[in-house]
């Protein structure tokens, strides 16, 4: 099947027959052709930008087509229903609640043991947009969470997935709750943007801002050959980290696991953990229980 757009004329809210999947006014479809005409120019990173009523995966998708993409390749969904996350875990909302897409880079300026900086490259992105974008401040849950306040408590809203695509492509799929209202949470931590207070929810002009920052970090990235600190990454990742501070619990591959106060992003994008035996532990993978408030 072909995809197509979801700014078809057929799909305009305002044509919906009932009981179809535009029928609910208040989450209207991305307009892809103004999303390109935005986004998609000479000279820019994105390189094509392509809006699909639903899949399984972003994901998934663009790693199959990365072989006949150029670099900068933008593929979103209105609805998924197989995303993943981290550990293999499933991802769902109800269409057009949320954005959902993913993105092709091929970082060839860049040591391939450096790419483990994009999903916190990513995370930074997402960070540093969204406060112009929806009025809304967003920290980062070590190594790929995007967390909102509702109601004063820290919720999660968003997460980002990298995954290599062929010898020199990694495809960075990114979900972010806009507009999921407190009946749709799949589990009591979730947030969305307008539950804590968002004063836009518009999803074109929060896609835009996504992307357009994301350009704008993995430029500098890349302009330092994927140098964390002279790109000023590791600084910024760290300065909007709610990880750091407090006294976590890293579970581990093989049903280990590590507690300690995380005090530091090193160089190579781990969260360090000063354990109670004085011992400064790098962790590179594994899920992160927040134990103690910063």
């Amino acid at each position: 099947m072909t995809p197509r757009d979801s700014s078809d004329a057929n799909d305009e809210p305002g044509n919906a027959p009932r009981g179809s999947r535009w029928s609910d006014l208040d989450r209207p479809p991305l307009n892809a052709a103004a999303l390109r005409r935005a986004l998609v120019r000479e000279g820019g990173l994105w390189s094509s930008l392509d809006v699909v009523p639903v899949t399984g995966s972003t994901n998934t998708d663009l790693a199959a087509r990365a072989g006949t993409l150029a670099q900068g390749a933008v593929l979103v969904a209105e609805e998924q229903h197989a995303g993943r996350g981290r550990l293999d875990r499933r991802w769902s909302a109800p269409a057009r609640s949320g954005l959902f897409f993913s993105v092709l880079l091929r970082p060839a300026e860049v040591p391939v043991e450096r790419w483990g900086w994009l999903p916190l490259l990513a995370g930074v992105a997402v960070a540093t947009a969204l406060p112009r974008a929806a009025g809304v401040d967003t920290a980062l849950k070590w190594p790929n969470d995007l967390l909102v306040t509702v109601d004063g408590e820290e919720r999660k809203a968003g997460g980002i997935l990298a995954e290599r695509a062929g010898p020199d492509g990694i495809v960075i799929g990114i979900g972010l709750n806009v507009t999921l209202r407190k009946d749709e949470l799949p589990v009591p931590g979730a947030g969305s943007l307008a539950l804590a207070g968002a004063v836009s929810t518009d999803r074109d002009t929060v896609l835009r801002s996504l992307l357009r920052s994301l350009e704008e970090w993995y430029g500098k990235w890349r302009a330092a050959g994927g140098d964390p600190a002279r790109s000023g990454l590791q600084e910024t990742y760290a300065a909007g980290c709610a990880t750091l501070g407090r006294v976590v619990r890293a579970e581990l591959p093989g049903d280990t696991s590590i507690t300690g106060e995380a005090v530091a992003v090193d160089g190579d994008g781990r969260l360090v953990l000063a354990t109670e035996e004085g011992v400064q532990q790098p962790v590179g993978a594994g899920d992160i229980v927040h134990l103690r408030p910063a």
